[in-house]
């Protein structure tokens, strides 16, 4: 989920368009769809909507594969972020044909989990913990509240615009992996981004990315653009 940053205003012009709701929309378009190092799909599309003021943000972001069976999801945040501190609420809801599940079912169909992060600049930590609906649980079938941890580096060469980034869940769990049986490393990314101009007056966001999972020993490429 996307939190918008709160940067130092320099001029009185500058601090009343912080007064304004900024809204955004969107489209990606992508290859595949990886997710922490799990495959959740392929061919998707995947639109984003979302309103901002003075930290606060509330987004939607959503993906439909082309396959009948890929994964269909919604997740809903509520964000804040104040210099490089952020903190976020998200409900994700999933459904499968493999695993139907209707939106009202809030137990199995929802996962609710909190973020908590900080960007340095060259580096940023994020911490994800499930604490409601589908949590993951443990080889004794108990709540163990699974947790994501990741660690992502941005750089510039080339002329390009690169993010290294590596994710872990730190205790065992079935959220992640299948079942994780303790920590372990769930994606380790190279992502490279560039703008395609289109026109003189117009380009599109393109971006690939090559990601593997250790614990799974799965390994993908993928691409997307945003309109």
């Amino acid at each position: 989920m996307l939190f918008f940053a709160v940067i130092g205003l320099a001029s009185t012009s500058a601090v009343k368009a912080q007064d304004k709701v900024e809204a955004s929309v969107g489209t990606d378009l992508v290859s595949g769809y990886i997710w922490r190092g799990q495959d959740l799909g392929g061919v998707s599309i995947q639109p984003s909507a979302g309103l901002s003021y003075k930290g606060f943000s509330l987004s939607a972001w959503g993906s439909v594969g082309l396959e009948g069976t890929d994964t269909k999801e919604l997740d809903l945040t509520l964000g804040y972020e104040y210099g490089g501190f952020s903190i976020g609420v998200t409900d994700y809801w999933f459904t499968s044909a493999d695993s139907p599940a209707r939106y009202s079912d809030y137990k199995d169909a929802h996962t609710f989990e909190v973020a908590l992060g900080y960007d340095f600049g060259p580096l940023a930590v994020n911490w994800f913990t499930n604490f409601a609906g589908s949590v993951g649980a443990n080889d004794e079938g108990k709540d163990v509240y699974a947790s994501y941890i990741s660690v992502s580096a941005p750089f510039s060469l080339g002329g390009i615009e690169w993010s290294a980034e590596i994710g872990a869940t730190p205790w065992a769990n079935d959220f992640y992996n299948g079942y994780s049986d303790g920590f372990k490393v769930s994606s380790i990314s190279l992502q490279a981004s560039k703008e395609v101009k289109i026109t003189d007056s117009f380009s599109l966001p393109l971006w690939a990315q090559a990601i593997w999972n250790p614990t799974t020993k799965g390994a993908y490429f993928v691409a997307g653009i945003s309109f």
